[in-house]
């Protein structure tokens, strides 16, 4: 406990001091997009920091645990996804340098609307940033809970009181800071992760499955990926990796990249960096499966992290001294970071969403001053993030709450696609705004009867009817509407 209150003291006195930095300054710019003047390093770090935060590691040990190398499809679609961004990310980059452009969201909503037609505007950004919250604030809640689930055992706390510690730690650093801040704390979290991986997850996974011999031991289905069914394994490759191109978290940073060259570079880096962990981290929810004497079912699925980092850190001799409770202390507190990382990511891209879409920024910019946005932004933080907290007191189920939130996303890649591919988007808006809602119901819809009859639909897999159904309504609509254009020009 001493030394774990050490690291805990450590770190936040690292973080105070940068919090504080960023408190001082009252550059817009650099609180939004880091001034749009950032190296290719920090990018790469704060993405994959983001990616393999701590939110992200422990469900997908949960998952691993759960399902095996089903996992690990996930990994691998998010190869692909950066594969496919590197090939828009440049472009991404200089529209949003050009028309100041800050979001995701906002970015839609520029090739989407007009004030020429302010009432299908306001229709079209309430649901783009409306959905995109949404799915936010299932990862956001994610985060919250692993975060719970680690102070829960350290400090012998009940889940409720854990769960609000996490969350007043994320919304105020959030609130202070900007990405500018999160960008510079996600390079440390990032290292401290890789740290722990090379000292504690790797050798740790290596000695319980004897060098990976004992894998053979687990069901079939854990190994070949179908615990979770065909359905999921095939469509989280096929249609998962799309959810790249509209991530705002990725948009995000590749609007504060410095350059095209650079924003390419991210998308490439960020894409190869991270399929390592996501083969680790299923593999340790896979290695406790094996070693753990009981079962830890669903609701108590997120404490494979603690469960294996105790494992592997709390008799750890040099020499004639114990060395375990310093690791032990470094690996909480390590975790704890990454989960901040990814926390502060979400709950920033959401509050700045929320702000600059939902006021009808970019077409009516004389409505709101930069200063009063900038207070806006941090008060939505604190309610959004209130708002997350009470969701995953109410749901703490991390697998669940991360596959929806991540799946969900992909609803808008027919949409985004189109708009960075051709030249008149706005003349299809209504259009896309049909295929936004039609996924959006159908996966929400579908989502919720296999989480109600998990024995007659995998819930996990909701996303490949939605992500197909949207396509569909695009591709239709786009043929149907073109012809009377061409009418219309004639």
């Amino acid at each position: 406990m001493n030394w774990l209150i050490f690291w805990i003291v450590v770190y936040l006195a690292i973080i105070v001091i940068l919090a504080l930095r960023h408190l001082r300054t009252s550059d817009f710019e650099q609180y939004l997009v880091n001034n749009r003047n950032t190296k290719t390093l920090p990018l790469v770090f704060t993405v994959l920091a983001t990616f393999v935060g701590g939110g992200t590691s422990i469900g997908l040990m949960a998952l691993g645990y759960e399902s095996g190398f089903a996992a690990v499809s996930i990994g691998v679609a998010y190869v692909i996804g950066f594969v496919i961004m590197s090939f828009y990310a440049g472009k991404i980059r200089t529209y949003g340098h050009k028309h100041n452009i800050y979001s995701f969201p906002h970015f839609l909503n520029h090739k989407y609307s007009s004030e020429a037609d302010g009432n299908f505007t306001r229709v079209f950004s309430a649901t783009v940033s409306g959905v995109n919250i949404f799915i936010f604030f299932f990862i956001l809640c994610a985060q919250f809970v692993a975060m719970a689930s680690l102070l829960k055992f350290s400090f012998q706390l009940d889940y409720t009181t854990a769960t609000i510690i996490s969350a007043l730690i994320i919304i105020i650093y959030t609130a202070i800071a900007g990405l500018s801040g999160v960008i510079v704390t996600d390079s440390i979290q990032f290292i401290a992760i890789v740290i722990m991986i090379a000292l504690i997850f790797i050798p740790g996974i290596l000695d319980d499955t004897a060098m990976l011999s004992r894998l053979s031991e687990l069901p079939d289905e854990m190994l070949n990926g179908t615990q979770l069914g065909w359905g999921f394994l095939i469509g989280t490759i096929l249609f998962l990796s799309w959810s790249v191109l509209v991530r705002m978290d990725i948009w995000q940073r590749l609007l504060a990249a410095k350059s095209e060259k650079v924003a390419r570079r991210v998308s490439i880096w960020s894409g190869l960096g991270m399929l390592p962990f996501y083969i680790i981290f299923p593999l340790i929810g896979m290695t406790i499966k094996l070693v753990l004497d009981r079962d830890l079912g669903t609701k108590e699925s997120a404490d494979v992290a603690y469960e294996f980092i105790s494992r592997h850190t709390l008799n750890v001799m040099v020499g004639d001294t114990n060395f375990g409770p310093v690791l032990l202390g470094f690996a909480i507190v390590g975790l704890l970071s990454a989960l901040m990382s990814s926390g502060d990511s979400f709950l920033n891209i959401i509050s700045i969403s929320a702000v600059k879409d939902f006021v009808g920024w970019g077409k009516k910019k004389e409505e709101i001053s930069k200063k009063k946005a900038h207070a806006m932004i941090r008060v939505a933080t604190i309610i959004f993030g209130v708002i997350a907290l009470m969701v995953a007191l109410v749901f703490p189920y991390i697998v669940d709450l991360m596959v929806v939130g991540i799946s969900t996303i992909t609803i808008f890649a027919p949409i985004t696609l189109f708009a960075l591919i051709h030249k008149n988007a706005y003349a299809y808006r209504k259009v896309a705004l049909s295929s936004i809602l039609v996924a959006f119901v159908v996966n929400l819809v579908l989502f919720t009867y296999g989480i109600l009859y998990p024995e007659q639909f995998q819930a996990k897999t909701s996303f490949v009817p939605a992500f197909l159904l949207g396509s569909i309504v695009m591709v239709v609509g786009y043929w149907i509407r073109k012809p009377k254009l061409k009418a219309n020009d004639h």
